[in-house]
């Protein structure tokens, strides 16, 4: 016996992954070279260093009656390509991206500007969750705690 679904108004959360290698550097431009190194670390090499960054785009939402689909993972694989992994992969964050000419490219921070540079075009609610390492990760929604 089939069911129909579309009454239930069901929330499905659908998650692609992807894959970027890029170039940062952590650095405070005010601070001193000694105050960077405290602070940063390893990550304040004045030559950068790279990771292998794992991508995790979630897309939260209803399913469509009609497609059975929150949303085309198609559409999205072509979306995240578009607008992020093809301007990341293989770049220097810090110096090929004009979002990080003066934002200090964090975990946090890429994160951020990539669901920045995706929500416009997704109506469903999106979280970014964004591996740096493999036990150093964000996630985030789009909203912060007090807003």
């Amino acid at each position: 016996m089939s069911r129909s679904l579309s009454s239930n108004n069901m929330s499905v959360t659908i998650c692609r992954a992807f894959h970027f290698n890029a170039a940062h550097r952590l650095h405070h431009p005010h601070w001193t070279p000694e105050k960077n190194q405290e602070i940063f670390g390893k990550c304040s090499n004045p030559n950068y260093h790279g990771h292998n960054y794992e991508l995790i785009v979630k897309i939260t939402g209803e399913i469509d009656p009609d497609t059975g689909f929150v949303m085309d993972i198609k559409l999205l694989k072509s979306l995240v390509e578009e607008k992020v992994t093809g301007r990341f992969d293989h770049k220097n964050l810090n110096l090929d991206l004009p979002e990080f000419a003066a934002l200090n490219p964090t975990a946090e921070n890429i994160a951020v500007v990539i669901y920045d540079l995706l929500k416009p075009h997704i109506l469903q609610k999106l979280m970014i969750i964004l591996y740096e390492t493999e036990r150093n990760f964000v996630e985030y929604s789009g909203t912060s705690p007090g807003r």
